[in-house]
């Protein structure tokens, strides 16, 4: 059966688009949809870590980030209460501060770079049905913008439809390292609210983080127990305040400033999916989702986008067997992301740290080196296993 695309990607933001533009550039036929239009908002952390900077400008895209006013977060400090461990990343390729872009910003530079690539890009468009032929995925039925139903076929359809992918839940892909929502909480943006660099803040059963944003903007997010979920949403504002006044000084730089939006977020379940099958496979959140709390999703996308893209293309030049390349691709996927997802799923409790950890971090402080060490944990450049090893629990 002849084909019209030799990839359709479902979903257009950070997974989506880099897969669509990098196979573009290769020069297949590429077809990506999303039902929303760009630019438009999306619950996010915003943080682009350094290796996901570093992608950014592989792709010559990190330029339009900077030229937005989206400022640099050129370093991360946690305040554990009794101290505070501040440090910069180590750099990769170059590069060490992250970026933290409205989605707006973000999603539409890479949705043009899609298309700028040559993959044909359909904004507004909703997926009803994929479509399954004796067992290997052929394509997409839907409707356009105008409420036209459609039909296209291809070789490959890619799912980069975030955590409840339709993909996903048609061919029942499976999950592992399985863990349920660990903590959810609410983010908002405040004017006149100086930061400096990637500020995290942890209390007893809370945490909260502030990051600059585009248009002056700060991104202030507060989280606590997902037990709590259902008596705080009730009250968000209220909730967030109260998580705030467990560190007096923030909590006096926020209500200096003002709020500019509501309230957003959700709670977020933590999973691996099995991300290829026949005709089909997955990149994303779609594929691996992880609580927000260490800031990695959009990162992960990146990167994920890269691997997933560069398997596509052995699998359809035909210089490696479909399971193969994409069999590679879930194993280098899965190795460099467990160690950050075991240690995210722990911070995501929000329950004080086991002892061996405690003594660590009591020991990162004061020594400059070993506090850079620290938070290149989180920005991806250095592996939790470097700097952790057996205090990580798993």
């Amino acid at each position: 059966m002849t084909r019209g695309y030799d990839v359709i990607v479902v979903g257009a933001r950070c997974a989506g688009s880099p897969t669509a533009m990098l196979l573009a550039r290769r020069g297949y036929r590429v077809l990506v949809v999303d039902r929303s239009t760009f630019p438009s908002d999306t619950v996010s952390t915003h943080v682009v870590h350094a290796p996901g900077i570093a992608a950014l400008d592989r792709w010559g895209l990190l330029d339009a980030i900077v030229a937005s006013g989206c400022p640099p977060l050129p370093s991360y400090s946690f305040d554990f209460g009794p101290f505070t461990i501040r440090g910069v990343p180590r750099p990769i390729d170059g590069h060490s501060a992250a970026y933290a872009p409205r989605r707006t910003v973000l999603d539409t530079v890479l949705v043009d770079a899609a298309a700028e690539a040559g993959a044909e890009v359909r904004e507004g468009f909703s997926v009803d049905e994929i479509l399954v032929e004796d067992g290997v995925v052929t394509g997409i039925r839907g409707r356009d913008r105008n409420g036209r139903a459609v039909t296209e076929s291809s070789t490959v359809v890619v799912g980069a439809d975030g955590s409840s992918s339709r993909l996903a839940r048609a061919v029942e892909a499976g999950t592992y390292h399985e863990r349920p929502p660990l903590q959810a909480g609410a983010y908002t943006y405040f004017s006149g609210l100086p930061t400096d660099g990637f500020e995290t803040v942890l209390r007893p059963a809370r945490g909260f983080a502030a990051v600059a944003t585009n248009d002056g903007l700060t991104l202030v997010v507060a989280g606590w127990p997902y037990a709590e979920h259902a008596v705080n949403k009730h009250d968000v504002e209220e909730s967030f305040h109260a998580a705030l006044a467990l560190a007096p000084d923030f909590h006096d730089r926020v209500r200096a400033a003002t709020r500019e939006a509501r309230f957003a977020g959700m709670p977020v379940a933590n999973f691996f999916r099995a991300p290829f099958g026949p005709g089909w496979a997955l990149v994303g959140d779609a594929g691996y989702s992880k609580d927000p709390i260490t800031a990695q999703g959009i990162t992960n996308a990146f990167r994920d986008a890269e691997l997933c893209s560069a398997a596509l293309h052995d699998a359809l030049s035909g210089s490696t067997p479909f399971e193969q390349a994409m069999a590679g691709f879930q194993s280098a996927r899965d190795a460099e992301s467990l160690p950050m997802y075991e240690l995210t799923c722990q911070l995501a409790t929000l329950e004080p740290p086991p002892p061996e950890m405690q003594d660590l971090l009591a020991g990162i402080h004061g020594d400059q080196a070993a506090m850079d060490d620290f938070v290149s944990v989180t920005a991806g450049t250095l592996s939790p296993l470097a700097l952790f090893g057996a205090a990580m629990t798993p």
